[in-house]
């Protein structure tokens, strides 16, 4: 039987079958959505909705285009409503112990999560059509990902599918029913944007994922941030590092700026009593860190590495009592 008699025989799918069918695009479309939301949760309920409507919609399904590039249709358009009726985030509240340093500049809230490398898993970039211009570690890498939620919502949506699933203009026009001619000007202006913004840390001078070269520049960040030798992380930093704390607006270029907020904001609260646990996320490595007075784990630090240096810092705090995957002691 054809796919197409097998989706339509609706008597005859269950469940089971139904999951058999679209389990091995689950992890692409929850990375997929990720991309377009910046929340891993967000976009575990949006995935969730997207199977929900296409095992209700099966009836409604098309061989005219693969069921990968339905369930993208889907996904693409759910999250698009999803930034819609999220409305305007609640504003960014600030938890400093002491007042912190003055920035080096103040940007808009960006309400991002990083994302575990453990979900990644599975996530070939051999799914990726052959116009994509990003590989899978690019396009999940942070500051990528920062970028794009700058972007407007539509934008974004295009520009993911064009440059990372190496969609056609005519198919992408066609999942958001619109035209080629819209999607080529939204994604113009998509790339005329990322191309203004900063990315901390370039793919071809980064430590190969997991090399020694990359444990060591972590071990040594984490051993120096822990004894409160801030010579020591500074040392470890580009010139023109960058540190971010989303949702936070506040930004600390450079060696100098980032000193001066560490010799304030983690010294109010005692160096000694951070600890840190290696993990990766968005294809780079991290760091959870536990106050051992709250026990923890409180937040991550990201690191975007270029060469023997760190280019990026980027910290996140977490829920209470949060299960971060693929923690390592």
């Amino acid at each position: 039987m054809s796919l197409r008699g097998w989706l339509v025989s609706l008597q005859a799918m269950d469940e089971h079958d139904f999951r058999e069918l679209t389990d091995p695009y689950r992890r692409e479309l929850h990375v997929h959505c990720y991309r377009i939301l910046g929340s891993v949760q967000d976009a575990e309920d949006v995935l969730q909705e997207t199977l929900l409507a296409a095992w209700r919609g099966l009836d409604r399904f098309e061989e005219r285009a693969s069921l990968r590039a339905w369930l993208y249709r889907i996904a693409t358009n759910r999250c698009l409503n999803f930034r819609r009726d999220a409305g305007r985030r609640p504003s960014a509240v600030a938890d400093w112990p002491v007042p912190p340093p003055e920035p080096t500049r103040r940007g808009e809230p960006i309400w991002l999560e990083p994302y575990p490398d453990s979900l990644l898993e599975g996530v070939a970039d051999s799914a990726a059509g052959p116009e994509a211009r990003y590989e899978l570690r690019e396009s999940v890498a942070l500051a990528f990902v920062t970028a794009l939620q700058h972007l407007p919502a539509r934008q974004r949506a295009v520009l993911v599918l064009r440059d990372v699933l190496g969609l056609r203009a005519a198919e992408v026009a066609a999942m958001l029913e619109s035209s080629e001619a819209s999607v080529n000007s939204a994604l113009q202006r998509a790339r005329a944007a990322l191309d203004t913004r900063r990315f901390p840390g370039a793919r071809e001078r980064a430590p190969l994922p997991e090399s020694p070269q990359e444990r060591a520049i972590v071990s040594r960040f984490a051993d120096a941030f822990e004894s409160g030798d801030i010579e020591g992380v500074v040392a470890l930093l580009t010139d023109d590092a960058l540190l971010t704390m989303p949702p936070q607006p506040l930004e600390y270029e450079g060696r100098e700026a980032i000193a001066e907020f560490f010799s304030v904001v983690p010294a109010a609260h005692g160096f000694d009593r951070f600890r840190f646990a290696p993990t990766r996320a968005n294809g780079q490595p991290a760091l959870l860190y536990a106050n051992q007075d709250d026990g923890g784990p409180n937040g991550i630090v990201v690191l975007a590495l270029e060469g023997e240096r760190i280019a990026g810092i980027t910290r996140f705090r977490l829920e209470p009592e949060t299960a971060w995957p693929g923690a390592r002691s």
